[in-house]
C-alpha cells in the first residue's frame, strides 16, 4: 500500500500520530551520531587505533554529518522527500552493521563516516512538521518533533555507556541497526510522500545556498545564536564527565551516565518554545534562552559548597543549559521555516551545518581547556559563548539587520 501524498497547503493541524512518528524517527536517527563518543577508549583498543588517532572515531562521524548537511539535506528542495529519507536510512543500517561487526580500524572508521553522512535524514524529516502544519500551529509541531531529536542527542551517550557496560561496545551499534531497520519498515508504511515543486538542477541548487547566506539576515543571525549556544553545550558535555570522574566527585562511569540522563529534563523546553513562537513571542524568548545559557555556567561561581551541594548545582546547570539549547533551537527553526517552503531544506541544511560547526568547536575545546585551566576555565569559556550571542542579539533589539 502506498504512502499518502503530502498536502502542500494544509489547513488542519498535523495529526498527533504523525508528530510522534517524526519525533521518534528523528531521535532514533540522530542518536547514531553520539553513541561512539563515550566509547572511544574501548573501541580504539579493540580495533588497534592508537591513542593519538582515537579522536578520528568522533571526528569522522562529525565530518560525515557536516558533509551531509551541506550536500544531501538541500536535496529535500529537489527530490521526493520520502524516498530521500528511506535511501539514507538503508545506508545508515548497513553502516551500523559494519560498525557492530568491526574488528579493524579501517572497517570501523569507514562505518562511522557513513553513519554520519547518512544520518542527515533526520534533517529532512524535521521540516515535514512545517510542511504539514498551518502557520498558526507550526511552532508547536516543530517543537514537538524537535523534542524527539533532542532526546536522541541527550540519551545516546548515557545509553551507549550502559549498553557497553553490559554487553560490550559492539552491542550498541547492533541494537541501533535493529531499531533503524524497524524504523524503515514503519516509514515505508506511514510516511507521506512530499514532492517539492520543480525547480533548480542540483548544481544550481548548491550554488544558490551561498546566495541564501548573503541575502537572508535572519538565517545568519539565528545560525550564529545557536552556534554559540551549541558550542557551550558541547563544551559542557565534553568536560563535565572529566570533572565528575575527578577526585572532587569521584563518580563512576555508571554514575556519569545517570547524571546525563537527569539532564534530559531540559528537553521540555522544545514544545514550550514552539508554543511561544506561535504566539509571536520569539524575540523575548530568544533573549531568555541566551540568558539561561550564560547563567548555567555562572551557577558554580555564584553558589559554592560541599560535594553534594556542588553536584546539585552542576546538575541544575546541566538542566538549565539543555533547556536553553532546546528552546533556542525550536525558536530558530520556526523562524527559518517561515521564510518559504520552496527553500526550506536548503535553509535548514545551512542552519544546521553552521551550529553543528559551533558544537564541533566546543567539543574540541572541552578536553583542552579542562587540561589547561580546570573546571573553572571550562565555565568561563562556556559563559563567553552565549554572551557573544547576546551581544549580537542586542543589535536585533535595536532593529539592525
Amino acid at each position: 500500500m502506498s504512502a499518502p501524498q503530502a498536502d502542500h497547503a494544509p489547513h488542519d493541524d498535523i495529526p498527533r500520530w504523525m508528530v510522534l512518528l517524526l519525533a521518534a524517527a528523528c531521535g532514533i536517527i540522530v542518536a547514531n551520531l553520539y553513541y561512539a563518543q563515550p566509547l572511544i577508549g574501548p573501541i580504539s583498543r579493540a580495533t588497534g587505533i592508537s591513542p593519538g588517532a582515537a579522536g578520528l572515531i568522533v571526528t569522522l562521524t562529525q565530518v560525515g554529518y557536516g558533509l551531509g548537511l551541506l550536500f544531501i539535506v538541500p536535496m529535500g528542495d529537489l527530490f521526493e522527500n520520502r524516498r530521500l529519507v528511506l535511501s539514507g536510512l538503508v545506508v545508515t543500517c548497513i553502516a551500523l552493521v559494519g560498525a557492530a561487526l568491526a574488528q579493524s580500524a579501517t572497517q570501523l572508521l569507514v562505518s562511522v563516516l557513513l553513519i554520519g553522512l547518512s544520518s542527515v535524514g533526520a534533517q529532512v524529516l524535521v521540516p515535514y512538521a512545517a510542511h504539514f502544519s498551518p502557520l498558526h500551529s507550526r511552532g508547536r509541531a516543530v517543537g514537538n518533533v524537535m523534542s524527539g531529536l533532542l532526546l536522541g542527542i541527550l540519551l545516546a551517550r548515557p545509553l551507549a555507556s550502559l549498553v557497553a557496560d553490559l554487553f560490550g561496545w559492539h552491542a550498541i551499534f547492533g541494537l541501533s541497526a535493529v531499531l533503524v531497520a524497524a524504523l524503515i519498515v514503519v516509514l515505508v508504511r506511514y510516511l507521506p510522500r512530499r514532492q517539492p515543486p520543480a525547480g533548480l538542477h542540483y548544481a544550481a541548487l548548491l550554488a544558490s545556498m551561498w546566495t541564501l547566506v548573503k541575502t537572508t539576515p535572519l538565517l545568519r543571525r539565528r545560525a550564529f545564536y545557536h552556534a554559540m549556544l551549541f558550542a557551550s553545550f558541547s563544551l559542557f558535555w565534553t568536560a563535565s564527565p572529566l570533572w565528575l570522574a575527578s577526585p572532587r566527585f569521584g563518580i563512576s562511569q555508571q554514575g556519569i551516565a545517570l547524571f546525563a540522563f537527569a539532564g534530559v529534563i531540559g528537553v521540555v523546553a522544545a514544545p514550550l518554545a514552539g508554543r511561544m513562537a506561535d504566539r509571536g513571542w520569539s524575540r523575548p524568548a530568544t533573549g531568555a534562552a541566551l540568558l539561561c545559557g550564560a547563567l548555567s555556567f555562572l551557577l558554580p561561581h555564584l553558589f559554592e559548597g560541599g560535594r553534594t551541594f556542588s553536584l546539585a548545582m552542576l546538575l541544575l546547570a546541566a538542566i538549565l543549559l539543555d533547556f536553553a539549547v532546546s528552546a533556542n533551537l525550536v525558536l530558530s527553526q520556526r523562524a527559518i521555516y517561515a521564510l518559504g517552503g520552496e527553500i526550506r531544506s536548503r535553509l535548514n541544511g545551512l542552519f544546521m551545518a553552521t551550529f553543528f560547526a559551533g558544537g564541533a568547536a566546543g567539543s574540541g575545546l572541552g578536553g583542552w581547556i579542562y587540561a589547561q585551566a580546570g573546571w573553572s576555565g571550562v565555565t568561563w569559556l562556556g559563559f563567553a559563548f552565549p554572551m557573544l550571542a547576546l551581544l549580537y542579539y542586542l543589535g536585533e533589539l535595536r532593529g539592525r539587520h
